[in-house]
């Protein structure tokens, strides 16, 4: 009912305060005019104390109101539960494991479900009971009315006393920030009760599809993020515009680099120790984590012969890596080692390739060529596999799929729709710059008649898609083993009797946080394709992979590399 264009940027697109006043959504000015209200519904029990002082005057200045930066990851969070909803992930997590993993984390860093000691003066980010509300409860978050994070954007509302004086604190500091809270909160240290940054939310994501033993691995999970199925980079556009976002606040929820594999993971086993949480359920052998369901995966989607999981089977057996107390998350006990479930498997298939076909860039070829001459005479139908086959379909493929992901994320635009001003003096300027190149790129759009991007495609578990229905001999699902294996006392074992380990003695871990040291030119070419494809499929480095390969071996050939050491020793004395 409001058709009068902007004075500020002649644009009729109005949207109402929460005090009933018209903004221009385009430039975001304000007006002096306000909506008639012509129906009021009152609710019973309604607490009118929440609108404060502090609140009236944020809304006369700029339409927002005051917000905590906890409450912005709670909103993170939110957004990213229901994406991974919307994968098929049980409901249950957000509503119950992800929504008490948060409530917990709150009353351990003391931001809410906490008493605040008598006589505290307000300068750290301990949210506690206000004095003043006579009708709270003690067990009743100050600053965030927790009850579910499946409650709308609209519930979110803060103690009105402890706002009044955070507000004070906030307004005498000379930085500027949208939040309540923003500049004392990166005040505080990086450790002091491990403080919340934009990866953690992922390591809660992560910590809560692992206490239900979801089949979404951590890899996958960082592979949705960079495919834009799961809200991470600009997030911050989702929050509701009474949540004005500026100055620290941008340093805190804008995001500009991918999430790392080894930041999440590390800061998930962070959270599971500060948190006090139990041991995680069992990861047995019918749980999607366990290796040898993880191996079928990616030998699928790496083309390799389904023969080859027996080995893996027998690998993970052998060296009790599939047991469940090795698998298992108990948080706070050092003894165990953390388990990385995709890249452990990952490399359980890689030793298996070295027992097989040695990949030393020589004894690989010779077998291949010795079953290309067996399926040139082969009359039964089952064909033999050929390592220098696969080698030239799986990497003309890889390369394919490499280029294409160089160039989305070469193309990626950083910068969010909405525009973002680290302080009040440029705002005005920030707006009319943004809305000025919005104009720019709509203008030679029409001259250029360019069509926008196609939709995103559904994400998917698998990235490589091989198919048996090929007639070109592409896929290598069904191929033999036979020509490489002899029997051998009632078992098949590898005619190659040989074993190159990639490092004899393994490294000091918590000094330099690898296990070996991975230079691609100090190895053959075939391990590293190998490398390079499963660290592609996984989205990590090839030396995480590397690493795991190193602690496989010295667990299967721990008595052989002992003795040799000892050999060692001796010579030199």
């Amino acid at each position: 009912d409001f058709n009068e264009r902007c004075a500020q940027c002649s644009e009729v697109n109005w949207g109402l305060t929460d005090g009933g006043r018209y903004y221009c959504r385009s430039c975001h000015n304000v007006t002096e005019r306000t909506r008639e209200v012509i129906n009021t519904d009152f609710m019973t029990n309604s607490r009118v104390q929440t609108i404060s002082k502090g609140l009236r005057k944020r809304e006369k200045n700029d339409g927002g109101c005051e917000w905590y930066i906890c409450e912005g990851f709670q909103l993170v969070l939110k957004k990213q539960a229901e994406a991974l909803e919307a994968l098929g992930v049980c409901p249950l997590m957000k509503d119950e494991i992800l929504c008490n993993f948060w409530r917990c984390y709150l009353q351990k860093s003391k931001q809410a479900y906490c008493n605040r000691p008598a006589g505290e003066t307000v300068k750290t980010l301990s949210v506690c009971e206000s004095s003043t509300d006579v009708d709270s409860e003690s067990d009743r978050p100050s600053v965030l009315h927790l009850l579910s994070l499946s409650e709308s954007e609209g519930d979110l509302q803060t103690d009105c006393s402890f706002a009044s004086s955070m507000s004070k604190v906030s307004a005498s500091t000379s930085v500027y920030s949208g939040s309540v809270d923003g500049s004392l909160y990166l005040m505080k240290s990086q450790k002091e009760k491990l403080r919340m940054t934009m990866p953690m939310t992922l390591s809660f994501c992560y910590m809560a599809l692992l206490w239900l033993r979801e089949p979404i691995t951590l890899s996958e999970l960082l592979r949705f993020v960079a495919e834009g199925h799961i809200p991470y980079l600009n997030v911050f556009q989702h929050f509701p515009e009474k949540m004005k976002l500026c100055g620290l606040d941008l340093k805190i929820f804008c995001v500009e680099s991918w999430p790392v594999y080894e930041e999440v993971h590390n800061k998930m086993l962070e959270l599971a120790a500060f948190l006090d949480l139990p041991r995680f359920p069992d990861i047995t052998d019918s749980c999607f984590l366990h290796p040898d369901m993880l191996c079928i995966k990616y030998l699928m989607e790496a083309n390799l012969p389904d023969e080859l999981h027996n080995w893996t089977c027998r690998v993970v057996k052998k060296i009790g890596i599939g047991e469940v107390d090795f698998l298992t998350l108990v948080p706070g006990n050092k003894s165990t080692r953390k388990v990385k479930y995709d890249i452990l498997a990952a490399a359980v298939i890689v030793v298996v390739l070295k027992l097989l076909f040695l990949l030393d860039d020589h004894y690989e070829w010779l077998l291949s060529d010795f079953a290309e001459e067996r399926n040139k005479n082969n009359k039964e139908g089952g064909l033999y596999f050929e390592f220098k086959k696969w080698y030239e379909v799986v990497k003309h493929s890889l390369d394919v799929e490499q280029k294409k992901w160089d160039e989305e994320k070469a193309k990626y635009m950083w910068r969010c729709e909405k525009p973002l001003f680290y302080s009040v003096k440029n705002k005005s300027k920030v707006l009319k710059r943004r809305q000025m190149v919005v104009n720019l790129q709509n203008q030679f759009g029409k001259l250029s008649s360019s069509v926008r991007g196609a939709e995103k495609p559904n994400p998917s578990s698998f990235q490589l898609s091989w198919s048996e229905e090929n007639t070109d001999g592409s896929c290598f699902h069904g191929h033999s083993l036979k020509g490489i294996l002899q029997e051998k006392c009632g078992l098949l074992t590898a005619m190659n009797p040989d074993y190159w380990l990639c490092t004899v003695k393994l490294c000091n871990e918590k000094q330099c946080g690898h296990l070996a040291h991975y230079r691609e030119v100090e190895f053959p070419q075939s391990y590293h394709f190998v490398l390079r494809l499963f660290s592609f499929l996984l989205r990590i480095q090839p030396s995480y992979i590397h690493d795991e390969v190193c602690m496989i071996e010295h667990k299967l050939f721990n008595k052989k590399i002992y003795k040799k050491l000892k050999y060692n020793t001796v010579l030199r004395k």
